[in-house]
């Protein structure tokens, strides 16, 4: 199967997931402050995070399940233009605070989350080298 299948897989798969958490924390949250896009993004982060870095450092995950995972389910996934709506919504709205908030913890989250995946694959990497 050709490559933009497999991404074309992940991408349909990544939308529905994105569309169907991100609704349901929101609505469980049930706060204005956009949380589910948030959750969306660093959870995001976290799992492109880990796989790019297990991936590229073991032949374990082939090409093809690669590109599913990465531009395929992490980019239907994750939200940025979202992100960037919502940020500027807020800012029109003259919610300064909250917009500073939100593009603060989004972008500090995401790239914790980024560095957690990475530590997680690298102590994977680290276990099954011993076994």
């Amino acid at each position: 199967m050709p490559l933009n299948l497999w991404v074309a897989i992940g991408s349909a798969a990544g939308g529905v997931l994105r569309f169907l958490l991100g609704t349901l924390i929101q609505q469980r949250t049930g706060s204005t402050f956009p949380v589910g896009t948030l959750a969306i993004n660093v959870t995001g982060s976290l799992v492109l995070g880990f796989v790019l870095r297990y991936a590229l450092a073991t032949p374990a995950i082939g090409p093809e399940v690669r590109a599913l995972l990465t531009t395929g389910l992490c980019g239907g996934y994750t939200t940025f233009s979202t992100f960037s709506f919502e940020s500027a919504a807020l800012i029109e709205d003259g919610d300064y605070r909250r917009a500073a908030w939100y593009v603060g913890l989004t972008v500090a989250l995401s790239l914790a989350a980024t560095f957690l995946g990475i530590g997680l694959a690298k102590e994977l990497l680290n276990l099954r080298r011993r076994l």
